[in-house]
């Protein structure tokens, strides 16, 4: 069989989105799947990680990315008054016309690419990865053109994302787009992937034409070979990721602030300015560390060397108790203990609490995350903190390998 993969995050593109479309090109050759990529000479990306290795055993072929460059309008605007910002507004409106997202132009270099890539490869099946969601017109379009069979991913919801602004009238202009994408992937797709249980549900509700399918994410237990737990002076705990949207620092925060507990909070990524300006009013000190975005290499160092992560998933009106994010199984691939800030009744609280690699408390609810800081602190200072290893059966089950494999019995039934 011979796949082409085309997703917009791609190495040297860098960010959490990267992983799953990079780990799928790593391990699909092994499983005697052809695999060439279809990715953009350069995204234009917020982040890039030059330390990524691409897949050795595939086939990369790029084309020339031609939308705009990857932008942070709430930062750009933070700070900004009066006709200043008015300006700034102006240069950033241009993004919110393009429809269903800011990277549809891509679609112009892409679809050609991938057209002459099916004709010439003899590729089998096509997978189109999202987000942007745009990226599935390119795998319509070349079904259209070549016959070739389609397969969507879709690593977030099309229709209910969970960090939007969703009372924001230009994300409900954007999500409208973003229907119709959904309705042509249900239309048009020979199978469907979902990350997690509520997106698969989502696509079922448009009476899709083919099978849909839960994959989720994977733990990448070798990404962390040699990289050490070192117990410290002080309780450092870590986050890692970008802020953006409905994800919010403020309730943690808030609640190490009321804990008086000697505990380092570690942000490993964008902090937004707005909340950075509001923490300086806790009075924290050093027990707040800021850190820019860093290579993927180091922030799983950051990881493994923390006392305890954090992961932060909003409710966001219900739309995050869905939500599996790959986030979830980075840190329990790092094997260290999990605060997690998550709706309690959600995907990820269900998985920490299966493994017991974590302590859940709800995202909004400071005096719970307090308790679940001290608890946490209680132990690490008694010196019963210990790591959170996994069984074997659970390394296996939550392993990327295992996903890949679920992954290519979809490709060949798709295939026929």
């Amino acid at each position: 069989m011979k796949l082409l993969l085309v997703s917009l995050y791609f190495p040297p593109a860098g960010g959490g989105g990267v992983q799953r479309p990079l780990k799928f090109a790593t391990h699909l050759p092994a499983l005697g799947i052809e695999t060439h990529v279809l990715a953009p000479d350069d995204p234009k990306w917020i982040h890039r990680d030059d330390e990524l290795a691409p897949p050795t055993q595939a086939w990369v072929h790029r084309a020339r990315y031609i939308g705009p460059r990857g932008r942070k309008p709430a930062e750009e605007l933070h700070g900004r008054t009066g006709l200043d910002r008015i300006a700034r507004q102006a240069q950033l409106v241009s993004r919110r016309l393009l429809v269903p997202d800011e990277n549809v132009s891509w679609n112009l270099t892409a679809i050609p690419a991938a057209i002459r890539i099916v004709r010439q490869e003899g590729i089998d099946v096509v997978l189109t990865t999202s987000p942007p969601s745009s990226v599935h017109l390119i795998g319509a379009a070349v079904k259209r053109a070549t016959g070739v069979r389609w397969v969507a991913d879709l690593r977030d919801s099309l229709v209910a994302h969970p960090h939007r602004r969703a009372e924001s009238l230009a994300v409900r202009v954007k999500e409208q787009g973003e229907h119709a994408v959904a309705r042509l992937v249900a239309r048009g797709a020979d199978a469907i992937v979902a990350v997690s249980d509520a997106i698969a549900e989502e696509a079922r509700a448009s009476s899709p034409r083919g099978p849909v399918t839960t994959i989720a994410n994977g733990s990448d237990f070798d990404d962390f070979a040699g990289l050490q737990y070192r117990r410290g002076e002080r309780f450092r705990i870590t986050h890692t990721g970008s802020f953006f949207g409905k994800r919010d620092p403020r309730p943690f925060l808030t609640a190490l602030a009321d804990s008086g507990l000697d505990v380092v909070a570690r942000f490993v990524g964008d902090f937004r300015s707005a909340d950075r300006e509001w923490a300086e009013g806790l009075g924290l000190g050093d027990r707040l560390e800021l850190h820019a975005y860093v290579p993927r290499r180091r922030s799983l160092e950051l990881q493994r060397d923390s006392d305890a992560l954090l992961l932060l998933i909003p409710e966001a009106g219900g739309r995050g108790k869905g939500v599996l994010s790959g986030k979830v199984f980075e840190y329990l691939a790092a094997e260290r203990p999990i605060l997690a800030a998550v709706p309690p009744d959600g995907a990820a609280a269900e998985l920490l609490e299966q493994t017991g690699a974590g302590i859940v408390a709800p995202p909004d609810d400071t005096v719970a995350l307090r308790a679940a800081l001290e608890e946490l602190w209680t132990r690490w200072s008694s010196g019963t903190l210990d790591g959170t290893g996994l069984s074997e059966d659970w390394r296996e089950r939550l392993s990327r390998a295992a996903r890949v494999e679920e992954l290519a019995e979809v490709l060949r039934e798709a295939v026929g």
